[in-house]
C-alpha cells in the first residue's frame, strides 16, 4: 500500500461508507422519496468530487470548502433553487455525521442561504488583463487607424484604472480630466460625482491620445467629451462593448466593460486594498454592494496572516 494517505482511492472508499450509511438513514429513518434520495446522492457526489481536488474527504471538509463549492456553483450559473437543494443535502449529511459522532464540527453551520448570496462578478486574470490592454493595434498606417488605436488603448487603461461604467466613460468631459494631478472626475449613477485616481499607465496612454489622436478624430469639430468617435461624434455603448471585446480576443475570452470594472476591484482587493477604498473608487453608495468582494479580502487576510504570524504555521 502507498505511504501517501491522500491518494484518490482512500477518500473514495471512505466517502462511499459515509454516503451509503447516510442514504440508508434517509430511506429508512427519514422516509424520503426515491427521487429526493437520488437528487441528494447526485448533490453529495458533486461535493465529493469538489473535495477530491483538494485532497479532502467528506469528514474533514471545512466551512470554507462548503462556501467555495457554493460560490463555484453560482459562478457556473447554477440557479439559486438548485444551489439551495445542494446545500440542504449537505446540511442533512453533516447533521447525520454529527449525530453518529463521525465528525466533531458541522461545516455547513452559519452558511448563508442561497438567497443571501451575491454572485462574484467575473473578472479577467492579471495576465489576461495585460493582453487586453495591449490589444488595440492600428490596422493600417493611416492616421485615422492610429488615432483609433490610441483612443482605444487610453479608454481601456481608464476602464481598468478607475473601474468606470460604460455610461461613465463615454460621458467623461475634457474638463473632468486632471491629467497633471493624476485623476479624473466621474459622474456616476444619480449624477453623483467621484474622483477616480489614474495610475501611471493610464496617464501615459491619455498623454499619447491627447497629443494628437483626439484632434485627428475630432476632424476640426468641437466637442466637450474626452473620448470621441470619428468626426467628434459621441461614442455609443455598443461601440465601446465591441472595442473591449475585440481587445480581449487575444485572451480567448470575450470581455465586457463590466468585466474590466470588476477586474479593477478584484485585483485591488487581492493586493490588499480595504473595501472602503474600493467602494469609493467603484462609486457604490452602500458598502453592502462592495461586500461581494469580501471573500477575496478574507483570502488576502489569511495569506498575510499565515506568512507573518509567528504561531500561524504548524511546528
Amino acid at each position: 500500500m502507498s505511504d501517501n494517505a491522500d491518494t484518490p482511492s482512500v477518500p473514495s472508499e471512505a466517502n462511499s461508507r459515509f454516503v451509503s450509511g447516510f442514504l440508508d438513514y434517509l430511506k429508512i429513518e427519514k422516509g424520503l422519496a426515491p427521487l429526493t434520495i437520488s437528487a441528494y446522492t447526485t448533490d453529495i457526489g458533486q461535493f465529493e468530487g469538489f473535495l477530491g481536488k483538494r485532497k479532502r474527504i467528506l469528514t474533514n471538509a471545512r466551512r470554507n470548502d462548503v462556501r467555495d463549492f457554493i460560490q463555484q456553483l453560482f459562478t457556473n450559473a447554477v440557479d439559486g433553487r438548485s444551489v439551495g437543494r445542494k446545500l440542504s443535502a449537505l446540511r442533512h449529511l453533516y447533521r447525520y455525521l454529527l449525530l453518529d459522532k463521525m465528525i466533531e464540527h458541522d461545516p455547513t453551520l452559519n452558511i448563508d442561504s442561497p438567497k443571501q448570496w451575491k454572485v462574484l462578478p467575473k473578472a479577467l486574470a492579471r495576465d489576461e488583463m495585460e493582453v487586453t490592454l495591449r490589444g488595440p493595434q492600428a490596422v493600417s498606417n493611416r492616421k485615422e487607424a492610429e488615432a483609433l488605436a490610441a483612443r482605444n488603448r487610453a479608454m481601456l487603461e481608464v476602464f481598468y484604472a478607475g473601474a468606470l461604467r460604460v455610461s461613465e466613460i463615454i460621458g467623461v468631459k475634457l474638463e473632468d480630466l486632471k491629467l497633471d494631478l493624476g485623476y479624473v472626475l466621474v459622474r456616476g449613477k444619480g449624477d453623483k460625482e467621484r474622483i477616480v485616481p489614474l495610475g501611471r499607465s493610464a496617464q501615459d496612454a491619455l498623454t499619447v491620445y491627447m497629443a494628437g489622436p483626439r484632434r485627428q478624430l475630432a476632424a476640426g469639430k468641437e466637442s466637450p467629451l474626452l473620448f470621441l468617435g470619428r468626426g467628434a461624434h459621441k461614442l455609443t455603448r455598443q461601440r465601446v462593448w465591441q472595442m473591449v471585446g475585440a481587445a480581449s480576443s487575444g485572451t480567448g475570452r470575450h470581455a465586457s466593460p463590466h468585466m474590466l470594472r470588476h477586474s479593477c476591484a478584484t485585483h485591488m482587493v487581492e493586493n490588499g486594498a480595504d473595501l472602503r477604498t474600493v467602494q469609493t473608487i467603484l462609486g457604490h453608495s452602500d458598502i453592502s454592494t462592495t461586500q461581494v468582494y469580501t471573500h477575496l479580502a478574507l483570502d488576502r487576510l489569511k495569506t498575510v496572516y499565515q506568512k507573518h504570524h509567528p504561531r500561524a504555521k504548524a511546528r
